[in-house]
């Protein structure tokens, strides 16, 4: 590893204020506001890491691996939709590797010297968890993939003709990135990244062990038929059957039913609006507007986000996954179209919008 150039001040000595870095992450005192609600139902192993059972045995191998060696495990790249699991995966990560993980967002790094206060704090083997990588600023993500490659920074100090570039070394570490947008990190950060990781949506055994845990955890009785309703309906995601899970124990309390069961769930939904398919009422008004004003489709996404009243991203992220997964909407090179099963699903007979939009909320 190269080292600093005579002469030069240490990494200490670059005067990075302090309130750059990410408060409370660099040491794990603070968690932020949107993972608190999750964070007692999260695994904190691999073992307990439920689903995603290739990506699982795979890390397995390279963790054990690297842990033997005494190296850091290579970069990992997370890609999915969100709920899937990449931050949870990213801390048991970091409690398989017996290390510390510093995380933070892609946004917060709005400076290089944020990215270097960060990196140069680091300590040997420790985890970097970049969440919405996607969203880096081109100048710090040429910066990370230098680091990552060479572990090592290039940081320039002074203007114009006396401008100077220090070569500043940094530990060895293990780059975690998660985004939900894969094609827009630039090509050269995703070949840094040695273990590519793209999540899948849960199968519906895996999600009636994920809500049989949480359930467990939150010391709530849930029947099997319940759980298995309430698996169906997650969308796949484990986020939303650990949310639809609190959302039945409350109602399940309220009516004073001594434990979670299948009616219970079923009138739950019903009132919360989502369907067998774990479609919600947005989920179905999308596939509706496409039916009715745009007679089946192609719309493009920002046309139809506009009419929706939702930003692109919403869209894009959140409710196109699981609507293609479903087989209900088509990603076309003209734009988006509903497929037979919706019209089906939404019981509209020749694309001709009949009756109440919302029925579907069958069981």
């Amino acid at each position: 590893m190269a080292k600093t150039k005579p002469g030069a001040p240490p990494p200490s000595a670059l005067n990075i204020p302090k309130e750059t870095l990410s408060p409370g992450l660099l040491h794990g005192e603070r968690i932020p506001d949107e993972e608190k609600r999750d964070h007692a139902l999260r695994p904190h192993s691999l073992k307990e890491f439920l689903g995603q059972a290739a990506m699982k045995e795979n890390l397995t191998v390279f963790i054990k691996a690297a842990r033997s060696r005494q190296e850091s495990l290579d970069h990992l790249f997370l890609i999915g939709p969100p709920g899937l699991g990449k931050t949870t995966l990213a801390q048991v990560i970091a409690h398989e590797l017996e290390t510390e993980i510093v995380q933070t967002s892609a946004p917060a790094l709005d400076k290089p010297k944020d990215l270097v206060g960060i990196l140069t704090n680091l300590k040997e083997r420790n985890v970097f968890f970049i969440d919405e990588i996607h969203r880096l600023k081109p100048a710090i993500e040429e910066m990370l993939y230098i680091a990552m490659e060479d572990y090592e920074m290039d940081w320039v100090i002074g203007q114009g003709p006396g401008a100077r570039t220090l070569r500043i070394p940094i530990k060895p570490f293990t780059l975690i990135g998660a985004t939900t947008k894969a094609g827009n990190v630039g090509s050269p950060l995703v070949s840094r990244f040695g273990i590519p990781c793209r999540f899948s949506f849960y199968e519906k055994a895996d999600m009636e062990a994920i809500v049989r845990r949480s359930a467990g955890i939150l010391e709530t009785k849930i029947d099997d038929t319940a759980a298995s309703l309430l698996a169906a309906s997650a969308r796949g995601t484990p986020r939303v059957a650990n949310r639809l899970l609190r959302r039945m124990r409350d109602f399940a309390q309220v009516s004073g039913a001594p434990s979670i069961t299948r009616p219970v769930v079923e009138d739950a939904l019903m009132r919360l609006e989502i369907d067998h398919l774990g479609l919600e009422k947005q989920d179905r008004e999308i596939l509706a507007m496409i039916i009715k004003r745009y007679n089946g489709g192609p719309v493009g996404a920002e046309t139809l986000a506009i009419s929706m009243g939702e930003g692109v991203d919403t869209l894009e992220d959140y409710y196109e996954p699981y609507l293609i997964q479903a087989g209900l909407l088509q990603r076309t090179p003209r734009g988006r179209m509903a497929t037979a099963l919706a019209y089906e699903h939404l019981k509209i007979p020749g694309g001709i919008v009949q009756g109440n939009e919302n029925s579907g909320l069958l069981f």
